[in-house]
């Protein structure tokens, strides 16, 4: 008898590899995504493949709850999200009706569904702030700088409340700068996206800042293997989901020009207002509880995305 999972966002950059993955184990999924942002030709394949349904849905929506009980998941996968950082400075009221009241829709749908836990999808560069000691671990103090940080950091108490009320188990994963094949240039690590294309199309990107500012970046397929552990591993946690390793912006740019071939140097302008210049997360956690690191080197990651670019940036 196979597994059911509900995936929210499962259309999108990270839940389509999930969705892939999940599949790929024998799983029946219950695809939610409004299709804002995610991409039904990225889940294609996983719907030749294995038993995968869809749902063209706003996860705020009174008619989830129904939805997911017809469905009956084991799991729920919560990945659906305002995820940028600069709408949610712009429009912190929307933002958090999607993360704060749409998260608050999907707990009540998972409870009344019979779903055994949540596995969600934190920040683990915008919960922590830019003043965190770094690298951050679970214990760091969070001082997130944007309303989207707030709104990931609101919702661990909901998350804990809904465990202590109705016994609904979760483990919550604070991802770093996530990147591969299929990313959104506009999400908080699309700096890959936005230098991949750039380079490939031969025009200059351009570099927020001097460049010396850091992020941690994992690839994709790797965050999608630590989704896939939690759905067994873990109760009531927060997890790092990041390679414990800074690379700057010049450096990853380097990079990305050795592998596209790309002879030009960036341009320079000012930096992003409330950009934090630091951000890497200690994994040690999720190594200890779900028996996983960040595998992919960064290099070898990146070659990977260069190619879906080059190949079209199909499905």
């Amino acid at each position: 008898m196979s597994r059911k999972a509900m995936v929210t966002g499962g259309a999108g950059f990270i839940g389509s590899h999930l969705v892939d993955l999940l599949v790929d184990q024998g799983w029946e999924l219950l695809v939610v995504d409004d299709l804002s942002s995610g991409r039904l030709e990225y889940i294609a394949s996983a719907r030749r493949r294995g038993k995968v349904g869809v749902l063209v849905e706003d996860i705020r929506a009174p008619e989830l709850s129904a939805a997911a009980a017809r469905f009956d998941p084991e799991v729920v996968f919560h990945l659906a999200a305002q995820s940028k950082v600069r709408p949610s400075v712009e429009d912190p009221l929307k933002d958090a009706s999607i993360n704060v009241l749409g998260t608050v829709n999907v707990l009540q749908a998972a409870v009344r569904s019979g779903a055994r836990r949540v596995v969600f999808a934190s920040s683990g560069g915008a919960i922590y702030g830019g003043g965190a000691r770094l690298p951050a671990t679970e214990r760091t103090a969070k001082r997130p700088e944007s309303p989207y940080g707030i709104t990931k950091k609101i919702v661990e108490d909901y998350f804990r409340w809904f465990k202590e009320t109705y016994g609904l188990d979760y483990v919550l994963l604070a991802m770093a700068n996530i990147y591969g094949p299929r990313q959104d240039p506009g999400l908080e690590g699309g700096v890959t996206a936005i230098f991949a294309k750039a380079m490939l199309e031969g025009r200059r990107p351009t570099i927020f800042g001097d460049g010396t500012q850091t992020r941690d970046y994992v690839f994709v397929e790797d965050t999608a293997d630590a989704y896939l552990r939690a759905a067994d591993r873990g109760r009531g946690v927060l997890l790092n989901i990041g390679s414990g390793r800074e690379t700057s912006v010049l450096q990853l740019y380097e990079m990305l020009a050795r592998i596209t071939g790309f002879p030009y140097r960036p341009e320079f302008t000012a930096p992003k207002p409330g950009d934090i210049g630091r951000s890497v997360v200690d994994p040690g956690r999720a190594k200890k509880v779900l028996g996983w690191q960040a595998w992919t080197p960064l290099e070898e990651g990146l070659r990977r995305t260069v190619e879906w670019y080059r190949g079209g940036a199909r499905g």
